[in-house]
């Protein structure tokens, strides 16, 4: 780990407290939003981290400063940075790749989505936005700033990805005021559903829209009458020239995509031919057929260069935490490496939170240094079940494993019934 030199101010460039207290307080608008988004895309990844010195160092400037530098620290190892890790990479490359196809067609009527699946603190959201992120930044620089398909004298915003979460109760209508909220689009309460679809495919072609990022997908249950109808209508904003990205928990065992069955040697999920096509030559459902499912997976320890593509996470993010007594190959050396795999499992998520809270707990303790033993004290609850190296687990069918097993029926005591008077009488 690289050390400031001794000569100069060593907190040179450090910003005043008040500019710190601005970036804990000052927080940011939703995601969510057209104002939200845009704040995302500019400011992702421009923190600063503060300087690195020594405990030497930090011992003999004024207390004052030291103060401020210490608040510029912590928040410095509460914001790790987004690293190419091969699961990000795996994300970015499909996601590119599919928006530079989708935005050059130029009479297919129907563009192919993305589905990211993965489990909780897989990292989706981060991988799938800051894809969509840099999209936007090389789609805005291609037109100069400007929105291609405007028509003369309006002025509607330029936005050429919108990022939406699935609403909780998910309904038609509630989708599509889910994607106007975006624009802050005003909309009638008396509006029927026909009005609404209009309203937000006007609005995607007014705005530029070429990607709708539509998280937290796993809400919907195909076993409910309205999250089937939520999933027709993003199949109709396909054809608006609009690219779908959906991401969300296990999307292959919520019945998106019918009941698709992991493979191991290719790992990729595939989907089982629906019975109706046996029968009738017919597809029930076109999801598959127009969304490339990707599985977004964890850090693994069973090849060289897996094991190499972790060490070199954690080499990131050794150099990116501000301690005064850390060395380098704190994360990195020793055992330290199979420790954090052993407690985190691979999910990068998991191993963020490990480090973050680890980091907090060093700089209260005094210890300024991060390693097995004090890790140990920090408790670190698992969100997922466990699960096989090399199988993703799919939850058992609700309506099979629903079904009450057949109990033999029980006879009924019959000792004090009355057989009337023949029976009386043969006695």
């Amino acid at each position: 780990m690289t050390r400031a030199l001794s000569h100069g101010d060593p907190l040179e460039g450090l910003p005043s407290r008040a500019k710190v207290a601005e970036l804990i307080l000052g927080g940011h608008p939703p995601r969510d939003t057209y104002v939200g988004w845009q704040h995302y895309r500019t400011h992702c990844g421009l923190l600063v981290p503060a300087p690195v010195i020594s405990l030497q160092q930090w011992s003999v400037i004024p207390e004052s400063r030291r103060a401020d530098y210490d608040l510029y620290r912590q928040l410095t190892n509460t914001n790790l940075p987004l690293q190419d890790t091969p699961m990000h990479d795996k994300v970015g490359k499909l996601i590119r790749r599919r928006l530079r196809g989708n935005t050059m067609k130029q009479d297919d009527p129907t563009r192919a989505g993305i589905m990211v699946s993965g489990w909780g603190n897989y990292g989706k959201t981060a991988s799938v936005c800051s894809a969509g992120a840099a999209f936007e930044d090389q789609w805005l620089e291609l037109h100069s700033y400007l929105n291609p398909g405007a028509l003369p004298g309006t002025r509607d915003l330029h936005a050429p990805v919108v990022y939406v979460s699935t609403p909780v109760t998910a309904t038609p209508k509630s989708l599509c005021a889910s994607i106007l909220g975006f624009f802050r689009a005003q909309t009638r309460k008396s509006a029927t559903l026909p009005e609404l679809v209009r309203q937000v495919a006007d609005s995607l072609h007014d705005h530029g829209v070429k990607a709708l990022i539509l998280d937290d997908i796993s809400r919907l249950r195909m076993h409910r009458a309205d999250d089937q109808d939520v999933l027709d209508l993003m199949r109709a904003f396909m054809s608006l020239d609009v690219t779908l990205i959906l991401t969300g928990v296990n999307i292959p065992g919520i019945g998106l995509l019918r009941e698709a069955k992991w493979n191991k040697k290719t790992r990729q999920w595939e989907m089982p031919p629906l019975e109706s096509t046996r029968i009738h030559g017919l597809e029930i459902t076109q999801t598959e057929h127009r969304f490339e499912l990707i599985e977004l997976d964890r850090f693994r320890d069973t090849t060289p260069k897996q094991i190499q593509a972790f060490v070199d996470h954690l080499e990131g993010i050794e150099q990116h935490l501000r301690l005064l007594n850390a060395k380098e190959g704190m994360l990195t050396g020793g055992t330290m490496p199979e420790y954090l795999m052993r407690r985190t499992d691979g999910v990068v998520g998991l191993l963020g939170r490990l480090l973050e809270d680890g980091a907090q707990e060093a700089m209260e303790s005094g210890k300024e240094l991060i390693d097995e033993s004090l890790l140990d004290e920090i408790v670190l609850r698992r969100d997922e079940p466990e699960q096989p190296p090399d199988e993703p687990v799919i939850p058992a069918d609700p309506l099979a494993t629903g079904k009450k097993t057949s109990q033999a029926k029980r006879r009924r005591n019959s000792v004090f019934d009355d057989h009337g008077p023949a029976a009386r009488a043969g006695t």
